[in-house]
């Protein structure tokens, strides 16, 4: 059978394609669809009315008063004043890693320089109004415009609409969907851009979800698929070891003859074998016709797409979903219904109208039509007759009555007000300052609302921390080149340089390796959410107040007093912020960066004695001169006393025996006459 040719095989793709997204487009349609009237439903003027109930009101008021926005604000401002970071931890726990600190510093760098924010903010809004959002992580050129400069950078960037542009296939149940097999992304754009990007007749992909019902005008577009493919390899990792411990280790793929020679040579025999598998993420841009381009291999072994969710659970075996919108929208429409119709009673004439016959207002019609206008001081009418001519009394026939308001409605405007309160929460009440209510009772109201919302929270911490993972997956495979000087960001936010791949010194082994070598880096990720209130912050700035009041001791103090700083917030006080940081690293408190030792290093070096310090110098040297002649003395005479001795021993033992009792016998005389004394 032939091999196919590229095309062939670019048409296969396509087909299977279509036919996985028409298969994951079909099941989460209805889902995919409540969210996208969701995040209308609370953002766009008029969208409140979309559907059936607009054709109830037709010609009749349609009053919006959006509860549920001010709602969600306060939960999209609770994170933007609480970010949440992804931070590298070492495997098995040990502090102060080099190599980790390089990863948060390059993580941050990127984050920073590809203004990682507005792809956080756009998919937590998404998903606290919708359901789902995302964002993407993709490899570009660091200069496009020098052709010689083939360094790459990793950006973080938003994906729009995620509820109707975002699909993952049916098999995967993470939440973070690190378990997917496959993805699609969407991109809307104009016929015109398409054209010049592809050099093509614009061929829409199929997108069913969407909903523009009160959208006046919306401007034609194409939409273009991104297709990610996760594509598994099996190999054998096999490892070779030496008599002394040395190991070696290669896929059996890129193991040949040659070298399996060399190392059988220097004394390397086969230890042990693994099976493993690789993978890799291969990417297609596709329209609804074809395959538009076959961008290759991405970087990293993970799709680089971010989901979030606001609510997610699956059911059924489908995905479903939902932000802080839903469960309040019929809440919202009945108080939007009830205010429409009370508006439309508003609008009625509170007066009583007289009601007459024609022959009473004959010629004067004018005067009572102008009556409300020019406020006439009386109003004519003419007399009437009865059928033989008799005179009747003047008097209306009857009055019109004046608009009343259904107690009904009266009720169910305080009960649907109260429904939408406990469903979004009732932020009035934390936002309202009582007169003698304590401030733990205060802070109790506060720690209430924030557990209403504190699931967005967690749930974002969640597509962070699959963020960090899918990152150190591709800066192992973009951040290679050696001596590569990059940027990096510290933790107060400063801005350093790191060399990569550097000569260095292994501390446990002592050979020589390379430094700063991202292919070895193998963390976890840690997610730190900060406070889910300002409220919270500032509690921990009036406990610490509190502790200042009551220590006594002034070195506790000083580190009391750069927390509280710490923890204040406003303009200008990052300058603040760095100044009490390096007081906590020098008290050993906070942990010192690698910045902070390489100025105290040049510092040191850089600084010189005083005339008083040079002298106590001078004597130090001195007295340790002196202290080393002396020892020096003792040391001779102690040599001298034990040559004097050896060479004793040795006249002792060329005597003759006899001679030598005589000798001791002569010693012994004196102490005899001194006992007998």
């Amino acid at each position: 059978m032939a091999k196919p040719t590229r095309d062939e095989r670019l048409q296969r793709v396509h087909s299977e394609a279509r036919r996985r997204f028409n298969d994951i487009q079909s099941a989460v349609y209805a889902e995919r669809k409540q969210c996208l009237e969701d995040r209308r439903f609370y953002s766009i003027s008029g969208a409140q009315w979309e559907g059936n109930l607009s054709q109830q009101f037709e010609n009749k008021p349609q009053f919006e008063v959006n509860k549920i926005h001010l709602a969600v604000v306060r939960i999209f401002n609770e994170y933007r004043n609480n970010r949440i970071t992804a931070r590298f931890v070492t495997k098995d726990g040990k502090p102060n890693d080099a190599l980790a600190d390089l990863c948060n510093g390059l993580f941050r760098a990127d984050e920073q320089d590809s203004y990682a924010e507005e792809a956080y903010d756009n998919a937590f809004e998404e998903a606290v109004g919708g359901g789902i959002g995302a964002w993407r992580l993709r490899s570009v050129y660091e200069n496009d415009e020098d052709p010689d400069n083939e360094q790459q950078r990793i950006r973080i960037e938003p994906v729009f609409d995620a509820d109707s542009c975002v699909y993952f296939d049916l098999d995967a149940k993470r939440q973070d969907k690190a378990d997917a097999k496959y993805c699609f992304v969407l991109t809307m754009m104009t016929p015109e851009a398409y054209t010049a990007l592809f050099d093509d007749d614009p061929a829409t992909w199929p997108k069913d979800v969407e909903a523009s019902q009160f959208d006046w005008y919306t401007p034609d577009t194409v939409v273009v698929a991104e297709y990610y493919l996760i594509e598994e390899t099996h190999d054998e990792s096999i490892v070779y070891a030496n008599q002394v411990g040395d190991e070696k280790k290669f896929l059996k793929s890129v193991l040949d003859e040659t070298m399996t020679q060399e190392l059988l040579a220097k004394g390397f025999i086969e230890d042990r074998r693994k099976r493993v598998t690789i993978k890799k993420v291969h990417k297609y841009t596709m329209s609804g016709g074809r395959v538009l381009e076959d961008n290759g291999y991405v970087a990293g072994k993970c799709i680089p797409i971010i989901p979030v969710y606001g609510k997610r659970w699956v059911v059924d075996n489908v995905e479903r979903c939902m932000g802080h919108v839903r469960l309040a929208k019929d809440a919202q429409r009945l108080k939007n219904m009830q205010l429409s119709k009370l508006g439309e009673i508003s609008s009625l004439s509170a007066v009583e109208k007289p009601i007459l016959l024609p022959e009473q207002v004959a010629g004067h019609g004018n005067m009572w039509a102008e009556d409300n206008i020019k406020n006439y001081p009386y109003l004519l009418i003419n007399p009437i007759t009865d059928a033989t001519g008799n005179p009747m009394p003047a008097a209306p026939i009857a009055y019109t009555k004046p608009p009343q308001v259904p107690p009904a409605l009266a009720a169910l405007l305080q009960l649907t007000e109260s429904d939408i309160q406990d469903i979004l929460g009732n932020q009035q009440e934390a936002d309202k300052i009582v007169a003698n209510v304590s401030e733990k009772a205060l802070n109790l109201v506060q720690t209430r609302m924030d557990m209403q919302t504190y699931i967005y929270v967690s749930n974002f911490a969640k597509a962070v921390r699959r963020c960090g993972e899918v990152w150190l997956s591709m800066a192992k495979d973009i951040y290679v080149e050696p001596e590569r000087t990059m940027k990096t960001i510290n933790e107060s936010g400063s801005a350093n340089a790191a060399k990569l791949k550097i000569p260095a010194k292994d501390q446990a082994s002592g050979a020589l390796i390379l430094g700063n070598d991202l292919t070895k880096a193998n963390f976890d990720v840690a997610v730190t959410v900060g406070p889910s209130s300002t409220s919270r912050r500032e509690a921990t700035l009036r406990s610490i107040t509190d502790l200042l009041q009551i220590t006594q001791d002034p070195e506790t103090m000083q580190v009391l007093l750069a927390m509280a700083v710490m923890n204040m917030e406003g303009e200008g006080m990052h300058n603040l912020h760095e100044y009490f940081r390096k007081k906590l690293v020098q008290i050993g408190v906070e942990e010192p960066t690698d910045a902070d030792m390489q100025a105290a290093t040049a510092q040191a070096q850089a600084q010189k004695p005083t005339a008083q310090e040079e002298a106590l110098l001078a004597m130090a040297q001195e007295s340790q001169a002196k202290a080393t002649k002396a020892r020096a003395d003792v040391l001779e005479t102690v040599a001298n006393t034990e040559l004097t001795h050896a060479k004793t021993l040795e006249t002792l033992a060329n005597i003759d025996p006899a001679e030598r009792a005589r000798v001791e016998a002569q010693k012994l005389v004196p102490q005899a006459s001194a006992l007998v004394q």
